[in-house]
């Protein structure tokens, strides 16, 4: 059983409320990934009632998954939402470069659609905001692309209210891709509200952050050489030990309502007012068998109330959450 399909924006696309987010199958912070066992989960967030999948042009060095999608999921274009991303690349020496030149937005989402095997998407995002690019002649690209029919549909990724305004101005939205989860709830003083107003659906990644609210790592766990988390203040020192107190109490809410820890999570983020969807990144066919089980049942007011109260006592993590360069 999953949640109801939901309307992207003003749109007729219907999506799943937890999708996959296709991050980690391009194996660039993500460790033992392989084709493989990536296709193999591409298959089983379908079966599992997941039927959009999120990518970029710049996820992997040479769109690897955009075209792992193409191979497991070509079958099922009709059947399945695409989203992708353009304005963001990587050079010779493994710096991500943001270009939103409206050159670049249109060449990239011509060679994504050659890896996806598809004429079109169904949403296509600006990844990031280009500082050296008004974002308005970035937004006038992706209206043209959008009256071309090469995407059903516009949004925007990693940008404040007041960019998502500028772009609106310029180019019909219909969703915003920002970061949110129980520690990283920013977006519900000004970006939420407007998207809620302005009837702009809200996609959100880390809804898990980052692993950290699945409930599996360990106190003493010690990160891998190129596990990019390590970097991130929610996994070192003080907050750590605060998260995995706040994980403890997750811990004892999921088991009471017969629930795994990422579950219990997810369900209470895409039930979250103004929050349309949570992307799932998965690297293996479990985890988002695990993710998809947060659809399809709601979280009762006990619960609900001792999820609050958890949240209480953890308070506000430190705040510096901004996406590293």
């Amino acid at each position: 059983m999953t949640d109801p399909l939901r309307r992207l924006g003003q749109t007729d696309i219907e999506v799943s409320p937890v999708a996959m987010g296709c991050w980690p199958i391009a194996g660039m912070t993500s460790l033992d990934v392989n084709d493989a066992d990536s296709l193999k989960t591409l298959r089983a967030a379908v079966d599992a009632g997941v039927n959009f999948f999120d990518t970029a042009y710049c996820y992997g060095p040479h769109g690897e998954s955009e075209r792992l999608i193409a191979q497991a999921l070509g079958q099922d274009r009709q059947r399945i939402v695409l989203a992708t991303k353009g304005g963001a690349h990587w050079n010779d020496q493994g710096e991500r470069i943001i270009d939103g030149r409206p050159e670049t937005l249109q060449r990239e989402l011509e060679e994504s659609l050659q890896r996806l095997s598809s004429t079109y998407v169904d949403l296509l995002y600006l990844h990031a905001p280009d500082p050296n690019v008004p974002i308005a002649e970035s937004a006038g690209m992706l209206r043209r692309l959008l009256e071309a029919g090469k995407t059903r549909s516009v949004g925007v990724s990693n940008c404040n209210l007041q960019q998502v305004q500028a772009f609106a101005a310029e180019c019909p939205l219909t969703a915003v891709q920002p970061h949110y989860n129980m520690l990283q709830r920013e977006i519900e003083q000004d970006l939420l509200p407007w998207c809620q107003q302005h009837n702009v659906s809200t996609v959100i990644y880390w809804p898990l952050m980052k692993g950290l609210l699945a409930g599996k790592l360990p106190r003493d766990h010690v990160f891998a050489p190129g596990d990019g988390r390590a970097k991130y203040p929610m996994f070192q020192g003080e907050e750590w030990r605060k998260n995995q107190d706040f994980v403890d109490q997750l811990r004892s809410i999921a088991a009471g309502i017969d629930k795994t820890v990422a579950q219990l999570v997810v369900a209470w983020t895409i039930h979250q007012p103004g929050i349309s969807v949570a992307l799932c990144g998965a690297k293996r066919a479990y985890q988002i068998e695990e993710t998809a089980g947060a659809m399809g049942w709601t979280l009762d007011a006990e619960t609900l109330r001792r999820i609050d109260q958890a949240l209480q006592q953890r308070g506000t993590p430190y705040s510096r959450a901004a996406i590293p360069s």
